[in-house]
């Protein structure tokens, strides 16, 4: 099993670092433009192994001739977010970015199920299926796992419980129509409007709208990165491992929940095929209303990278 991550900068690393610990890949690859970076993190990486126990060999490389047949690609390349800027503000230079590895990954690992994270996810995910040829079912994006445990990590802080006690799903864009779905989240079992009065939960889900924004602005340079990883790890080990589970992933939808020809944050099944499913949960009218209109919102924006690459 050969997994590779494009980019090597504090995010890509962390993620390698965190699949190389999972031990279920034989290898990692880690790919940068920076000369010597992925190479002298991979040798760090790698003389921990006999510290923290696992095998996995880690490869740090300049060129795509190592990530060669690769079974899973996850792309973490492209410009971070500083305070006061948008994911879209991103667009432009990560379009171009984007682009290029789309193209070298077609050719290098063209069997490949590739995990993109760059910003804006949305719109990243959806150029790189244009560019690359790759079918939709294995191009998804990294968004709703993290935006997920966002809404955990606030709802455990304002029940007063542990994250691992709260089950809930975030969909939507990855963006300001994110739709955090609170019909779906339970404390101990229990439903969360018996938890939490109406306002605690309104106030939940905006501030796991603005969860990015709020580490971008307290580290003013640069964005989150240990939870992103962590989110795409487990995406990745759900594909390498044919498991099947159902997470919330960016993914192109050809009709369920009544939208359709769009990259957009829904529950799907991660197998070795990729998306393998898109589970049609059920929603209240607004929550649904609510991704309909993200939909739309994202299918616009989507439209406006037809031309950058």
């Amino acid at each position: 099993m050969k997994i590779s991550v494009i980019g090597a900068g504090k995010y890509g690393s962390t993620l390698v670092d965190k699949v190389a610990r999972m031990n279920f890949a034989d290898r990692v690859v880690m790919l940068d433009i920076v000369e010597g970076l992925p190479q002298g993190l991979a040798l760090d990486m790698n003389q921990s192994r006999p510290i923290e126990g696992f095998e996995t060999e880690i490869v740090g490389t300049n060129t795509y001739d190592a990530t060669a047949g690769s079974d899973v690609v996850v792309v973490t390349a492209g410009k971070p977010r500083k305070p006061g800027m948008s994911r879209m503000d991103l667009i432009n230079d990560n379009a171009q970015i984007v682009g290029t590895v789309a193209r070298e990954i077609a050719a290098s690992s063209p069997e490949a199920v590739v995990i993109v994270v760059s910003n804006p996810l949305d719109e990243m995910t959806a150029l790189f299926q244009r560019v690359s040829g790759l079918p939709t079912q294995r191009v998804v994006g990294q968004a709703g796992m993290l935006d997920t445990a966002r809404f955990q990590d606030k709802t455990a802080a304002a029940v007063g419980t542990k994250p691992t006690a709260v089950e809930a799903m975030t969909l939507g864009s990855h963006g300001d129509t994110m739709v955090p779905v609170p019909s779906r989240v339970r404390v101990d079992g229990k439903l969360l409007a018996d938890v939490l009065d109406q306002g605690t939960i309104d106030d939940i889900v905006e501030q796991t709208r603005g969860g990015g924004a709020e580490v971008v602005a307290l580290l003013k340079e640069g964005s989150a990165y240990f939870a992103p990883a962590s989110a795409a790890a487990r995406m990745v080990q759900a594909i390498a491992g044919d498991e099947g589970a159902m997470m919330p992933a960016c993914a192109w939808v050809t009709g369920e929940f009544g939208i359709s020809d769009v990259y957009l944050g829904v529950p799907v099944r991660l197998d070795r095929r990729g998306v393998g499913e898109i589970v049609e949960i059920d929603l209240t009218d607004d929550e649904l209303a609510d991704l309909r209109r993200a939909a739309e919102a994202v299918r616009d924006k989507q439209s406006d990278i037809d031309g950058l690459v």
